[in-house]
């Protein structure tokens, strides 16, 4: 079936590094021009690195807003503080930061040590989690298979993350095999378990966006909401993965 504008849910970014925050405003058009008649729902801030300040940049996006070239505003990237600061900025026109987007897995738990977490709590902040399932760890792939590790296509970065050793691995295993407990239980993958932790332990705070670069992928991303971990079964595995990253 065809997707039709208002169907699907469309999110941009503006990549700050060597810009100023006038190109926000300059390149909307483009983007849109691009897009064939989809709205975009979210445009955000990739990283906290322009030229510009944070004022300039969350006063560039809301005049988007404001002239309807735009629906939401977001971030990626932004600590709690550079969280607060566009939120702040943003209030003085009428509006609030839609979301900040950051790495967040049951091996990745630095949001919830540093602030991010929390403020995006209390601000009413979405936290679009990106590599919830650490790039392939939480598949439970290289614990079934640790010689994989050295056939992977993965970014240099992963390729020597101390995760992957075997030290690492052995570290790691007993949330694995909890994981791929549940999900035999609920006729899932592992994967899918971590996926549904990810979305349903803070309530609505975070979403996830896990990579599918095919259709079977994008199923099985979807089948993370086809079961419910308990309330202790989420706990357990917030136990298991609190020291793993």
């Amino acid at each position: 079936m065809d997707q039709k504008p208002g169907d699907v849910v469309i999110a941009t970014k503006w990549f700050p590094a060597m810009r100023f925050a006038g190109s926000i405003t300059r390149t909307i058009d483009t983007r849109i021009k691009h897009l064939g008649g989809y709205p975009i729902d979210l445009h955000q801030i990739h990283m906290p690195f322009s030229f510009s300040g944070l004022d300039a940049q969350m006063l560039a996006m809301a005049k988007l807003v404001k002239d309807n070239k735009i629906r939401s505003i977001g971030v990626s990237n932004f600590n709690a503080a550079q969280m607060r600061k566009s939120h702040q900025v943003l209030q003085e026109h009428g509006l609030a930061l839609a979301s900040n987007q950051v790495p967040y897995s049951l091996m990745n738990r630095a949001i919830e040590r540093n602030g991010v977490l929390e403020t995006a709590r209390e601000l009413g902040i979405t936290i679009i989690a990106y590599s919830p399932l650490e790039q392939g760890l939480l598949s439970g792939r290289f614990h079934r298979d640790p010689a994989a590790v050295r056939s992977i296509s993965f970014s240099r970065r992963m390729r020597y993350n101390g995760k992957l050793s075997e030290a690492g691995l052995k570290q790691s295993r007993p949330l694995i095999d909890r994981m791929t407990e549940l999900g035999e239980k609920y006729g899932v993958q592992p994967a899918q378990v971590a996926l549904n932790w990810v979305i349903t332990y803070h309530g609505e705070t975070v979403v996830a966006i896990p990579g599918a670069t095919k259709p079977h992928h994008a199923a099985q991303n979807a089948a993370a909401m086809s079961f419910e971990l308990t309330p202790e079964e989420g706990w357990e595995l917030d136990e298991l993965s609190k020291y793993l990253g």
